[in-house]
């Protein structure tokens, strides 16, 4: 949706988005027609706006092919210790305005484009968000990749491409309904297909002990097919490489000896193979023990450690012997980092390769494995945590259930040595899993398999060490690490917030996005009228945005002048969509109960997506749209009140949202969101946050003052001390009469007059079996929301808390977390120097 801008604001050169010289604009617009021509083969006439935006991709994609090449040779002549990301999920969104604001091609972009008589941000909507992740993890990884290549780093994003990513939400008569996500159906022009480089997988087959050693035989292969995508580091010429791959059938699949009848069946039953790859599992925190995930969690793995061992061997600086065996070297040359455990079978299967195929000594392997691998951990929830039936393994991976058996017995020997008799601590400690089903834990195996281990938040990281990992933190304290995430700046300021970027690179210089602890220098600014000013006319200026952009998509009005007041995440019970529900409710009650008084007008945007197994996370979006419903026609409200549901919650949708709020709520039960990252994202964009002491809410207070934020509830001691005493709902109910008309309004059915019993589900989990103890902070919450009122009336004093939250904001950075993991985990330095760009001549 095209800001409403004159043709002289359009041209006038933004500093951050990059100088556009003559001779760029012109060479753009050559290029841009030249593609049009020769790649889409089309012309003005009939080209659709989509042809436009390839055009314009793949110019934009040709700056990018000189830098990539140039960076991989580089790293090829200087042979720096490589770093391997794993995960699962990538959350990329969209590419192309990232690969412009990174290459500072934005303004040649913009003014070529609008030369043309066309408009940029119309074809930037074409492009379908990559939504290869479910939520914070997924993200993570995007913006570790981001600052990985803006520090210059030797560093690779392996994971799986997806056919269908996370499943488009439709929401019908109120109720969630999930749309396959065919997101390549026009084709992805950011990517590279390299058939050169497929690799073979197995699975099944069975185990042989040879005098030579151990064969893994009889073995289902599948083809892992590598297609490349370019990351750009910001304005410094490197380009990383994110290697997601696809699984083929090999040609000769099926049609072995059993099969030689029917040929049709058999080329038909390639669909068996190639479905590893088709589909992303949509659980955000939740385990989900089916055997086609396990099957993906190797064909990464598995896939991504032989392209590892190619590179590692053939590297210029390599081993010199002939065959190159000696791995002595390795954890010297190689980073694996475990984004959660769902890689975790890199421990194994790097141990399967080096003992059984390169020969190495058994205990020198396990050196080598450990001293290679990292794991961070993401959740303490026990439901999300993975435990896979030992029989599965069985079937699928036998050589690798061999692997952990004796691992886990050397590590049970270990620690049966130093507590001698305690076979408790034996049992809480093992890798596997006793009882009527037989479970291998992947987070132990990743703990006794890494040399280190880190959450994501200082309180998630204290919450590991002395809970989740209590027994193996006392084992070995110094392997526990924390290191905060962070998010990229690139994106979630300047991409986004492209209003609030400049104002700020006004006042103290373009410095702040490489080191986004420059913005502390904003402190000065925070009695200063022009500037509180400035900022609030950009977050009006965004509301005003958003609000045009939710009425042209989703034909609902707001209104612009109220609070903006937003919940953008996963649907789940612990992070508590139901507390802002029941806010909701108690405004519109005492809207009813006087009218004519005053109120402070919000519009309560809840989004995000439920997990399509997730019952009560979809009663949950059933209960925001229908109190929406109620509350949005009722004519005493007016516009004092809206309650929205954001339609399928997205990466691209996240960069409208954000910058446009005004509250952010991040309100999970102390102790259960490991960190949180939109918690970041909205601080960073100008929003003022109510939230409880959890994650990285902590540090968040910590930077910018516990009264520059709206904290409210209970702390992980009072947590816990309710769980001895025991947490009894109906006391809330029965003492605060808010919450009980409340709950009898969602009970009785005035939110669902067609169908009264509707939320029975809801209201009985609330009252009988709630873990996350909504009631108990019912009231410290209402109160809180009081106090969020009485500052928004106070225009001048809320901007000056905004700004003390962005001047705070430095340490949320991604870039500072990647420094992190690079100096404390990986042992190697982030480099400042760029590399000479495709047209100059190398050093």
């Amino acid at each position: 949706m095209a800001a409403p801008l004159t043709d002289g604001d359009r041209r006038k050169q933004i500093s951050v988005r990059g100088i556009a010289g003559l001779g760029d604009v012109a060479e753009v617009r050559k290029s841009f027609n030249r593609h049009l021509h020769f790649t889409l083969v089309k012309d003005r006439n009939v080209a659709t706006p989509r042809d436009y935006y390839f055009a314009l991709a793949h110019t934009v994609r040709d700056h990018l092919v000189g830098r990539w090449i140039r960076t991989q040779q580089h790293y090829y002549e200087r042979d720096p210790k490589r770093i391997y990301y794993l995960s699962l999920e990538f959350y990329m969104g969209r590419t192309l305005q990232n690969t412009m604001v990174n290459l500072g091609l934005q303004n040649a972009c913009d003014e070529a484009i609008y030369q043309l008589g066309l408009d940029l941000e119309e074809l930037e909507e074409i492009e379908e968000d990559a939504g290869l992740g479910n939520g914070g993890l997924g993200r993570l990884a995007a913006c570790f990749l981001d600052s990985m290549a803006t520090l210059g780093l030797a560093a690779y994003g392996y994971g799986i491409r997806y056919e269908f990513g996370i499943f488009n939400q439709k929401i019908v008569d109120g109720w969630q309904v999930e749309e396959a996500d065919d997101w390549l159906r026009y084709g992805n022009p950011w990517e590279k297909a390299r058939p050169e480089y497929m690799l073979p997988v197995h699975f099944y087959g069975r185990v042989e002990h040879t005098p030579e050693g151990v064969k893994w035989i009889d073995t289902q292969i599948v083809l892992a097919m590598p297609y490349d995508t370019p990351v750009p580091g910001y304005k410094n010429n490197t380009v990383n490489t994110m290697r997601l791959w696809s699984a083929k059938a090999p040609n000769d699949f099926n049609l072995q000896e059993f099969n030689m009848g029917d040929y049709i069946e058999a080329v038909l039953d390639r669909n068996l193979a190639e479905n590893i790859s088709r589909v992303l599992y949509p659980n955000d925190n939740f385990f989900e023990g089916k055997e086609l995930r396990l099957k993906q969690e190797y064909f990464v793995v598995a896939a991504t450690l032989q392209d590892i061992i190619r590179r590692f061997k053939s590297s210029k600086f390599g081993c010199r012997d002939p065959v190159r065996t000696c791995f002595e070297t390795f954890p010297d040359k190689v980073a694996i980092q475990l984004n959660d455990t769902h890689p975790a079978l890199s421990i194994p299967e790097l141990m399967r390769i080096l003992v059984d195929v390169e020969k190495v000594e058994w205990d020198k392997a396990w050196e080598i494995t450990k001293r290679t691998c990292a794991y961070t951990n993401h959740t303490v929830l026990p439901e999300a945590l993975e435990r896979w039936p030992v029989s599965m393994f069985e079937k699928l991976l036998p050589r690798h259930l061999e692997i952990i058996y004796a691992l886990n017995q050397m590590h049970l020997d270990r620690v049966a040595a130093l507590y001698p008799g305690d076979v408790d601590r034996l049992r809480r400690m093992s890798v596997i899993e006793e009882g009527d089903c037989k479970r291998i834990n992947m987070a132990h195996l990743c703990v006794i398999g890494s040399h280190a281990v880190n959450g994501v938040a200082r309180i998630h990281s204290d919450i590991v060490k002395n809970s989740v990992f209590k027994d193996f933190y006392e084992l070995e304290p110094e392997k526990f690490q924390n290191k905060t995430n962070g998010i990229t700046p690139r994106r979630w300021l300047l991409l986004c917030n492209p209003g609030l970027a400049d104002i700020i690179a006004e006042r103290i210089g373009e410095g702040f996005i490489t080191d986004l602890s420059q913005l502390k220098k904003l402190l000065d600014f925070i009695d200063n009228e022009t500037f509180i000013r400035d900022v609030a006319k950009v977050k009006q200026e965004n509301k005003l945005k958003f609000a045009a952009y939710l009425e042209e998509q989703y034909k609902v009005k707001i209104n612009p002048m109220s609070m903006f007041d937003v919940q953008v995440k996963r649907i789940h019970e612990y992070k508590r969509q139901l507390l802002n529900c029941l806010h909701a409710i108690t405004l519109y009650n005492r809207i009813r109960c006087n009218p004519s008084k005053s109120f402070v007008p919000r519009t309560i945007m809840i989004g995000g997506k439920a997990a399509p197994g997730y019952h009560m996370a979809k009663m949950i979006i059933k209960l925001v749209t229908s109190i929406g419903e109620v509350i949005n026609n009722d004519p005493y409200v007016g516009d004092k009140l809206k309650v929205i549901f954001l339609e399928n919650y997205r990466v691209s949708l996240a960069e409208k949202v954000i910058p446009a709020a005004d509250l952010s709520q991040q309100i999970s039960t102390a102790g259960t969101e490991a960190s949180g990252t939109g918690n970041m994202k909205f601080m960073v964009n100008g929003a003022l946050t109510i939230g409880t002491m959890d994650g990285a809410n902590v540090e968040m207070a910590e930077e910018a003052g516990e009264e520059n934020l709206f904290i409210f509830g209970m702390r992980v001691e009072d947590v816990e001390a309710l769980d001895r005493k025991g947490y009894n709902a109906r006391e809330y109910y029965e003492s605060l009469p808010e919450l009980r008309q409340a709950i009898d309004q969602i009970s009785s059915g005035f939110f669902s007059p067609r169908d009264p019993g509707c939320f029975r589900d809801v209201v009985n989990m609330l009252m009988y079996h709630d873990r996350f103890k909504v009631f108990a902070d019912y009231e410290a919450y209402i109160k809180c929301q009081g106090q969020v009122d009485q500052l928004f009336m106070d225009p001048r004093e809320w901007t000056r808390k905004v700004i003390r939250n962005i001047a705070c904001s430095g340490k949320f950075s991604s870039d500072r977390t990647i420094t992190e993991y690079a100096r404390e985990i990986w042992g190697v330095e982030p480099s400042a120097t760029a590399i000479p760009p495709p047209n100059l001549p190398r050093n």
